[in-house]
């Protein structure tokens, strides 16, 4: 019986790779992924110990602000000031804020907040729902507050021009602005800023520490302003 004549093989057909065979450049690659892989959990954790050090450097910072500009006169505090009672050096200081007034704008920005946020969804008189003199009333007196609690800081953040550009003057300019616009009294915009004027930093402290008036006393005569010109109902 003649035999049965099988295919040839090429040496250009599919090959199978063998265990012994090289690994191909795809499977190479894909060697490097469990590499890559087990160095982002490291990189990640440098990130995290970068971020920690930074904050617990910028509350070292803010602590020792609050002493230095508590213990002196918040107009007379230096960077280097700052800088040697928080134990860090300028340049760490000077990488976060580039004066004393932004040290102190920092300090300051958590109490403002909180009033900012009053202003806008807190109870009547401060909230929304109450007359707009009352509610200017109620703003006074909160602010007169915030000055007494926090003076050092306010004069070291928000004094003479520098109290017009801050975030938080804008913000208590359009408050009392929508009021008096409310009220439908006078030209809102010039109004303003005269209502806003008797809460400079300066101004408080004269009346608080040279004249000796009580908060109860300088808040008064504001509410007595607010109603006077914006009514009560």
């Amino acid at each position: 019986m003649a035999a049965r004549n099988r295919p040839r093989t090429s040496g250009t057909g599919p090959r199978r790779t063998s265990v012994a065979d090289p690994v191909g450049p795809d499977q190479a690659a894909r060697t490097d992924v469990p590499n890559l892989l087990e160095d982002q959990p490291q990189d990640r954790l440098e990130e995290r110990q970068e971020r920690a050090d930074a904050a617990r450097n910028r509350a070292k910072v803010l602590e020792a602000a609050e002493r230095v500009f508590a213990e002196r006169d918040p107009c007379t505090v230096t960077m280097v000031d700052i800088a040697k009672a928080a134990g860090v050096g300028r340049a760490t200081l000077y990488r976060r804020y580039p004066d004393p007034g932004a040290v102190a704008v920092a300090l300051l920005d958590g109490h403002e907040r909180l009033l900012q946020e009053q202003l806008l969804s807190g109870p009547p008189p401060l909230g929304p729902g109450a007359p707009p003199g009352a509610r200017l009333a109620a703003f006074y007196t909160a602010m007169v507050d915030l000055l007494d609690r926090h003076l050092h800081l306010v004069l070291g953040a928000e004094t003479g021009q520098s109290r017009l550009t801050t975030g938080a003057y804008g913000f208590w300019r359009t408050h009392v602005r929508a009021l008096v616009r409310e009220a439908g009294v006078g030209e809102p915009d010039a109004l303003a800023d005269v209502l806003l004027a008797p809460l400079a930093p300066e101004v408080f402290r004269s009346q608080r520490d040279d004249a000796g008036l009580t908060r109860a006393q300088i808040a008064g005569a504001l509410a007595l302003v607010a109603e006077r010109l914006l009514g009560t109902d």
